[in-house]
């Protein structure tokens, strides 16, 4: 069922209004004042064609958090915490006093994620870009590049395990020996990357004696390439 209008909020002797509370200079604020939130009444109000059942939640209210998850890389508990603690986060949504109480559940943003798709996401970006051109906070030149965080790919990273390290440390001391003309009774250049190969094949099929003898050997000619 289509949301339900907002009644407007008369004055409270026991409870000031947002605004008195707040700086009225802040990001948020400014933000708030920009965005048409209008069309998103408007827009999202098809999504719920029914007229009969409960009323949905004002899209302004859900905008606002959409917009604030987003933003601030929060989870949907964590955005609806953070409203109830934050009188900003509650200006942002059209709130006239401070509330102590959650708005909605968490769990109803991700159903309203789930009807206004990709695309209801999308304009909820536009409109906050069209916001940040009226002010100059945003231009042209900024919208041609795009800065992708890459730190969630993989990475071609080995784990640190012992036996890697052993080789990789006599494998060093062999070629600082070279450099430096010292003679060498044994490098091991066969036999310890062989040796490393079974100490994680033991590993893998739990043999776990055999891999510590290994392990020991494998520490042993490190060490005496060391002393050498």
């Amino acid at each position: 069922m289509k949301h339900r209008d907002r009644a407007p909020q008369q004055d409270d002797l026991l409870r000031p209004r947002l605004v008195d509370m707040i700086d009225m200079r802040h990001e948020l604020v400014k933000l708030a004042a920009l965005i048409d939130w209008e069309w998103f009444e408007r827009e999202w109000a098809g999504f719920f064609p029914s007229k009969e059942g409960r009323p949905a939640t004002h899209p302004r209210l859900v905008a606002g958090l959409m917009y604030l998850q987003h933003v601030h890389r929060l989870s949907d508990d964590a955005v609806i915490a953070h409203w109830v603690e934050n009188p900003y986060f509650q200006h942002f949504t059209d709130e006239t006093f401070f509330q102590h109480q959650a708005p909605i559940h968490p769990s109803s943003l991700s159903r309203w994620r789930d009807r206004i798709g990709e695309e209801g996401a999308e304009w909820l970006l536009t409109k906050s870009i069209k916001a940040g051109r009226a002010v100059g906070a945003v231009d042209d030149n900024s919208l041609r590049r795009v800065a992708v965080d890459t730190t969630v790919m993989e990475k071609n990273i080995a784990h640190p395990t012992d036996a890697r390290l052993y080789e990789k440390a006599r494998a060093k001391l062999v070629c600082l020996a070279r450099e430096g003309g010292l003679y060498l009774r044994q490098s091991y250049a066969r036999k310890a990357p062989r040796l490393a190969t079974k100490i994680g094949r033991y590993a893998h099929a739990r043999q776990f004696k055999r891999m510590r003898k290994a392990l020991r050997t494998l520490k042993g000619y490190t060490g005496r390439i060391l002393r050498d």
